[in-house]
């Protein structure tokens, strides 16, 4: 007697199914209805007020512009409006004029998906460069002005060591190795550092009886800057490179400082969807999709603006330097600053009394009680605040210009709060501002490649890539309803929640961005999801025609097919994920999709055909040995 019982029970994985293919579909509705552009304002002091709507809505009233929402947050408001880019331009342009410099305008974007889906805290899938539009920066990294500062700062760190133990007769100069060959006494003389520095050294002069008192400089030197390696040359010389290692890890670290750094400068811009990668040795790759305002990004971007504050030298400071102020007087300062553009917490511009430019400072802890101690003991001195920026000569060599822009005669002993003036114009205080807060770089940066991708080139980019989408996959569902008849509709079933589930996907995942390849990256998921069922169907035929029953076929079928399925996904995922990890710009974006496409096939080739054959084959039969309808 046949047992009328054998449907298994699927409660349960038609519950993960159900719950999966919800949360991901809920997820991937917004893309269908992409983003508004908008305006982000906010005060350039943090405890200013915003203006009011209404006021917001007189403005834009003026340019005819039309305001599709505003949205009150805590620390700035949002105007989401109608119309194309030129419009929006001119509703910065508008607010920038009417609200003054006491506030910010930034470009942004807003979700056009309905509020409680905005509410869910769910968002369109973030668009590359060549889908939004925006720019492409590549910049250099120049790791060899840094070696010479860095040397730089250790030669005055000799000089301020032999100043302190009262030595007399000792010379000290930077130079560069001849011909970049590494000295042979550098090596031998410190055998357990591999190599050393082949461009920048220190070079020693000493008299003949010194050369006791030289070592003990040198240790002195070693305690401050590890890494230094001494050697001997003669009588009366010796020098001083960094190791190898130093070296290295100095350049990592001065990557890495670039990299943070730049991030922190891009968020200060308001974008949030950019992409900020290290790009081989010494090269760092920014994509900003949607940018508007390319020069503005270029020049924030762009900039290698540092500040420093000096106390005035006397005539006995050994070392000191020498600036010239925009009256032509010579200032001498102290070799080291007190502290740092590094500890500046917050930095916000403003007007004083007469309408003058300036930048107010938050120091952190360190630079806080730098800043008392010496106000302390410095009340009638003045303190110099020095500017520079780095650029590139007519020999295109990278040259540092240093300016003063503040002196100040110190009337009180100072907290961690006060304000510098001299700047050239409101925005160049805004600017110095942003540079502040964002933290300035170590090691100056050129930009070496600049590409601008026009919005409607990304638009165009979008259309022709969802029309091959769509072309792709319209054969396909065709295709396997006509040669799989009912089996081939599972197919397509499935096929349709592969696409919805890693749309979904990459809309939830924080970091990843759709491009023109990930586009590609779709079509290619489509045809593996497809082949996935492909096997597991033909493998089902094979069982039909050796003679087993329609439920021993299906279950051989997606046991037997499950190993070869899982065998070339699992090779595919290694190589995406290879390329993930070396590729960037279009090749990451590529691998990206690749990735979750394998993961969301997987799911809903095996797992969810799989449920879905089970649930329908009483259904399924054979004719002359074929699975038919």
């Amino acid at each position: 007697m046949r047992n009328t019982n054998t449907k298994p029970k699927h409660t349960w994985q038609i519950l993960v199914i159900i719950i999966t293919v919800v949360i991901l579909g809920l997820n991937a509705i917004p893309t269908l209805y992409g983003n508004n552009n908008a305006l982000l304002i906010s005060g350039v002091n943090p405890t200013q007020s915003l203006p009011n709507p209404q006021q917001l809505r007189t403005i834009m009233q003026q340019e005819n512009i039309q305001v599709e929402q505003i949205i009150n947050g805590d620390n700035d408001s949002k105007i989401v409006i109608g119309g194309d880019d030129e419009a929006l331009i001119r509703a910065q342009q508008q607010l920038k004029n009417s609200l003054g410099d006491g506030y910010q305008v930034r470009l942004g974007n807003q979700s056009a998906a309905p509020k409680w889906l905005q509410g869910l805290g769910m968002s369109p899938i973030k668009l590359g460069l060549d889908l939004s539009g925006g720019v492409l920066f590549v910049l250099e990294v120049d790791t060899n002005k840094a070696d010479q500062e860095r040397i730089s700062n250790a030669k005055d760190e000799v000089l301020q060591i032999i100043h302190d133990q009262g030595l007399r007769g000792m010379s000290v100069k930077t130079s560069t190795f001849d011909n970049n060959v590494v000295n042979e006494s550098l090596k031998s003389s410190q055998p357990q550092a591999s190599q050393v520095n082949t461009d920048e050294k220190i070079d020693l002069g000493f008299l003949s009886h010194q050369a006791s008192q030289v070592k003990a400089v040198v240790s002195e030197l070693q305690q401050r800057l590890p890494g230094i390696i001494y050697a001997q040359t003669g009588d009366r010389s010796a020098t001083l490179a960094f190791s190898e290692q130093s070296v290295n890890t100095f350049h990592h670290e001065i990557m890495a400082q670039a990299l943070t750094t730049l991030r922190g400068r891009i968020e200060e811009l308001g974008i949030t969807e950019a992409v900020t990668q290290r790009q081989g040795k010494s090269r760092i790759r920014i994509e900003l999709p949607g940018v508007k305002d390319p020069e503005q990004a270029k020049r924030i971007i762009g900039a290698t603006a540092s500040l420093d504050f000096y106390e005035m030298a006397g005539s006995g400071v050994v070392g000191a330097k020498t600036f010239t102020d925009e009256n032509g007087r010579r200032l001498r300062v102290a070799p080291k600053p007190i502290f740092t553009g590094s500890n500046i917490e917050n930095a916000n511009s403003g007007r004083d009394e007469m309408g003058i430019a300036l930048v107010n400072l938050s120091l952190d802890g360190i630079g806080g009680k730098k800043m008392s101690e010496f106000s302390r003991d410095n009340i009638g001195n003045p303190m110099v605040t020095i500017f520079s920026e780095y650029h590139k000569n007519s020999a295109d060599e990278m040259i540092k210009n240093s300016r003063v822009i503040s002196v100040a005669t110190i009337q009180s002993q100072l907290g961690n709060r006060f304000s510098i003036t001299g700047l050239d114009s409101p925005q160049a205080a805004s600017d110095l501002a942003l540079l502040l807060r964002a933290g300035s770089l170590d090691a100056p940066i050129t930009i070496v490649q600049q590409r601008t991708i026009q919005a409607s080139l990304g638009t165009e980019n979008v259309s022709n890539g969802i029309m091959a989408l769509a072309i792709g996959l319209g054969i396909t569902l065709v295709f396997m309803g006509l040669w799989y008849r009912k089996l081939g509709l599972i197919a397509n079933v499935s096929l349709v929640l592969n696409l919805v589930c890693l749309l979904g996907l990459m809309a939830l995942l924080p970091n990843v961005v759709l491009t023109l390849p990930g586009i590609a990256g779709l079509v290619l998921t489509v045809g593996m999801a497809v082949d996935t069922n492909v096997l597991i169907f033909e493998r089902i035929k094979e069982e039909r025609t050796r003679g087993r029953s329609n439920f021993m076929a299906i279950e051989a079928g997606y046991k037997e097919a499950f190993a070869t399925i899982l065998d070339a996904n699992v090779t595919t995922m290694i190589t995406a994920l290879i390329l993930l990890s070396i590729g960037y710009g279009p090749v990451k974006g590529f691998a990206m999709t690749l990735s979750l496409g394998i993961l969301t096939s997987m799911f809903t080739g095996v797992f969810v055909s799989h449920v879905l054959t089970n649930i329908v084959k009483p259904k399924i039969t054979v004719k002359h040995q074929e699975l038919t309808s």
